[in-house]
């Protein structure tokens, strides 16, 4: 248990760290860094603006004393930013973290799962909105095949990763693609998780008419005859888990357009210029950037982590509607990391 464990005004604990390492990325998926908005001469964060792997890691020990349990690595698209792997050795020796994620679109992880796993990383999530080559194509902006994508998953899944794959539902876009994915991730075990279309940033063009809900997904693969409900594996766990009756592979549903879950949500996000956000629909966050390279200690990094939680109210999920949604001035996804 953490030394000071805090909550903030909804009485929701601490539990996951989420570390944007890079605000860069190799696709230019329309819901999250649409072409229109992130062209070839897109400005990005110089080098020097982004956290050390010193200061990320001893930010993410202050907040392992908080609470923290969990860290996933995030972007941008992760893999892009370079040594990776000594970041990785760096997080795993802090006490009180029990677990390391990376979140990655899974273009570079042929060349990279190896050397991922040397450093102690065991889970990764791959995102894949597509199995039909064609579609992913577009989907990801850069003509990407699937099977590029699909190759490298294969090879994580033999070094020794646990991959869960990630994907974005949207309406008249991909749901045509649910049962084919569900299938082919069912018959070679990998846990598939449908995310939501969410309002993330205010460039993705979100509408509610765009979103196809938990419900419709669970009905799309055959619901109760063909599910079974499993137990949250931690408390604040975002997926509603699905095992198939037939077998022992999982499915999950992120349902937070239709069944918001901020009443449970533990996690912070570390922005890869040092910014905090409680929320990842957030329009501001705190600068500790400014603290560490101002010659802040410990102490006094600690207090401004916490009052920064102890003031979180985040429930915007919860409040959301179409005129929020479009209105409301909110840090984009690959910035916050997803």
């Amino acid at each position: 248990m953490a030394a000071n464990p805090i909550v903030d005004q909804l009485a929701r604990p601490m539990r996951d760290l989420r570390i944007s390492v890079t605000d860069r990325c190799n696709f230019r998926c329309a819901y999250c860094m649409p072409k229109e908005f992130f062209g070839d001469d897109y400005a990005f964060m110089p080098k020097e603006k982004l956290l050390s792997w010193e200061e990320i890691t001893r930010l993410a020990g202050l907040y392992a004393t908080l609470g923290i349990r969990k860290i996933r690595l995030t972007g941008g698209e992760p893999l892009l930013r370079r040594g990776l792997p000594e970041l990785i050795r760096m997080l795993s020796s802090i006490r009180g973290i029990e677990d390391i994620g990376c979140t990655t679109n899974g273009l570079l992880l042929g060349q990279q799962a190896q050397n991922l796993y040397d450093a102690g990383l065991r889970r990764i999530n791959v995102s894949l909105d597509a199995l039909d080559p064609d579609l992913f194509g577009r989907i990801n902006g850069r003509g990407v095949t699937s099977d590029t994508i699909l190759r490298n998953i294969d090879l994580a899944s033999e070094i020794g990763l646990q991959v869960k794959i990630n994907m974005v539902v949207q309406k008249d876009v991909n749901e045509q693609e649910i049962l084919p994915m569900a299938d082919y991730f069912k018959k070679r075990g990998i846990t598939l998780c449908f995310i939501e279309f969410m309002d993330a940033g205010n460039t993705n063009g979100w509408s509610l008419k765009k979103v196809v809900t938990k419900k419709e997904i669970w009905e799309r693969l055959g619901g109760a005859d063909a599910l079974v409900p499993v137990q949250p594996r931690y408390p604040g766990e975002v997926a509603k888990r699905f095992r198939y009756k037939d077998g022992q592979a999982e499915v999950g549903i992120i349902s937070s357009v239709s069944e918001a879950f901020c009443s449970s949500c533990t996690r912070v996000r570390l922005s890869s210029d040092g910014k905090i956000y409680t929320c990842l629909f957030a329009s501001k966050g705190f600068d500790l950037r400014a603290l560490l390279r101002g010659g802040a200690s410990d102490e006094e990094l600690l207090a401004a982590i916490r009052k920064t939680w102890e003031q979180r109210g985040d429930r915007y999920s919860e409040e959301r509607t179409e005129h929020t949604a479009k209105n409301f001035k909110k840090i984009g996804m690959s910035y916050i990391g997803g």
